[in-house]
């Protein structure tokens, strides 16, 4: 019985253990909490381009990995786009801003 006891102990101990550091951040994969903040950050992102004045904050994506946050879509003029990188830039927790947005083409 005590042999089984200590077995039984023992995997739990190796469980935790793998779990642990399943969880834990690599140079190429977030952790719980840096995937949490990033999330946090897109939102207050989101948020500062729809108050925006001129940005159309629906049109452009916002991707946060690691305190970097890329913008990406198609926006009216590059003036919106100086907007909308200028917004994100003033947001808390932002390393620094991808610009991948795009004028679209005059009709």
């Amino acid at each position: 019985m005590k042999l089984q006891r200590t077995f039984v102990l023992a995997v739990l101990a190796a469980a935790m253990l793998a779990g642990g550091v399943a969880c834990a951040p690599t140079s190429t994969r977030q952790g719980t909490g840096e995937y949490v903040d990033d999330a946090a950050v897109t939102a207050q992102v989101k948020t500062a381009l729809i108050k925006e004045p001129g940005v159309k904050a629906n049109e452009i994506n916002v991707e946060t990995y690691r305190g970097v946050v890329s913008l990406s879509g198609f926006v009216d003029s590059a003036d919106a786009a100086a907007k909308a990188l200028s917004a994100a830039q003033k947001v808390g927790g932002v390393r620094s801003v991808k610009n991948d947005m795009r004028v679209k083409p005059a009709s």
